[in-house]
Parts: C-alpha cells; structure tokens; sequence
C-alpha cells in the first residue's frame, strides 16, 4: 500500500474504527504520507483538507464516513482497504479564497472549500451592494445574506438556499441570495470560476454582516473579495462506484 496516513475525528465511531485499521494496516506519519485516510463526517473532511492547504504539499484523501451525511466520504469497511486506495478515482477540487475587510479596517484571508457566505448579524435586513470582475451589477441587494459556492458545495449550503447544482469539474462557481428582500426577481447567477467577486456592506454600521469562509468567521465585515485559489488543488479519492460527481449529478433528482 502506498505510504498512508490515519486522521479520526475525536467522535466515538471514528475512534473506534481507527483503532481496528490501526490493528489491522501499516501506517505513516502525516508529513511521510502520500495519501491520507481520513475517518468521520463531512465537517471532518473539511477540516483535513483544510489542513493540507496549511502545508507545503498537498496528498489526496480517502475519507470514510463515521458521521451523519458523508457527502465528500466513501462507505466505511475495515476490510480490503488496501485495494479499494488502488482503485480510487481522484476528484481534483479547487478552494475559494475570501479576503475580508471589517469595520475596524483589519484585513483577514481566509481559504473556503465548500463556499464563502455573508450572513447580517441583527434582526435588520443587509444591505448589500455585488460587484463582478469589477463591474458593479447589484447596487443594492436586500436580503438575509449571500454566498459563492464551489462546485464540491453546491450541495450543501447553497443547495439549502435554493441555489443550482453545478457538476464537478465544470468549473463554474454559484452566486446565490440568502432569502431576498430586494431585487424580488433575482434569485442569483452562475459564473465562470476565474470570476472575481466584490460585496461591498452599504450602511455596515448599521446592519452589521459577518463573513464565513466554510465554518470560519469574521464579524462586522464592511467588504468581501472572493475569487478561486488556482495556485494549488486538493485531490479527493473515491470508489469507483461512489464518486463525487455522480452523488452530485443524482442530487439534482432526489425529490
């Protein structure tokens, strides 16, 4: 087997299932490894590949799931894991970069996998003006918030809002509106994923907006830059008969 790391996540299951691989196949440390087993849940799977973007090299991931959904997972079995990493399909994924602003003038970067969201802080609606390759096309959008999702999160978040799936690989990012008030009509846009995207926070004194890049947060956000990080990939592995971009295209018949 190639040189393979073991990461859990800290849940009952996951710990559990990691001692019985432990037992049961040779492993690395994570910087020999050049391949990454990863046991838990989605949020798990964020937070390894998360991870990887910190280091210098990235390695593809296998996850499988010990959590409630595990969209990005494949099945957990004990057995035959050797095999199933030889025959795993590589699913390349790019990560967003969100650069925000707040109110104080501090500036924060931040990378996101599944999607970057503006979400207002108060009972007030957020007023938010949407720039595009530097172009404004919202002065003003009334809404609860919005968000630009990846493919990998068009199925998540962005689905939720009613936002489009988007096939993996078609490299398109989803700008999608968190209930808006205003323009009534407008219910978001697909865009190429070289896109640059500019929200600006009108009256942000007055309705704060926090940002979050996946499930990291900056508070009182005055203005959010948002564009594809295209220096570096993260490669996910999945079972042949359980890939990611055919959990996706199904998604879009599931009632």
């Amino acid at each position: 087997m190639t040189p393979t790391a073991l990461v859990a996540s800290p849940t009952s299951p996951a710990q559990v299932a990691e001692d019985e691989l432990r037992q049961a196949y040779d492993w690395v440390t994570l910087e020999e490894a050049e391949q990454v087993v990863a046991l838990g849940g989605d949020g798990f799977m964020l937070q390894t590949l998360h991870a990887m973007l910190e280091r210098r090299r990235t390695v593809p991931v296998f996850g499988m799931n010990l959590g409630t959904v595990g969209f990005l997972m494949n099945d957990w079995r004990l057995e035959g894991l050797g095999e199933r990493l030889t025959r795993a399909k590589p699913f390349r994924v790019s990560s967003l970069t969100m650069t925000a602003v707040t109110v104080s003038g501090e500036h924060c970067r931040l990378p996101a996998i599944n999607e970057v969201s503006l979400l207002r802080e108060t009972r007030q609606t957020a007023k938010l003006e949407v720039t595009v390759n530097d172009r404004v096309v919202l002065p003003e959008l009334v809404c609860d918030g919005i968000l630009v999702a990846t493919p990998a999160g068009s199925t998540a978040y962005n689905l939720s809002a009613q936002g489009p799936i988007l096939p993996l690989g078609s490299a398109l990012l989803a700008l999608t509106p968190i209930s808006p008030f205003r323009p009534r009509r407008w219910r978001g846009a697909i865009l190429p994923e070289k896109t640059r995207i500019a929200i600006r926070v009108l009256e942000a004194d007055k309705r704060p907006v926090s940002a979050v890049a996946d499930q990291r947060e900056v508070r009182e956000v005055c203005e959010v830059r948002v564009e594809i990080d295209q220096t570096r990939d993260l490669t996910l592995l999945f079972d042949p008969e359980h890939a990611l971009d055919d959990r996706i295209t199904m998604e879009q018949f599931i009632a």
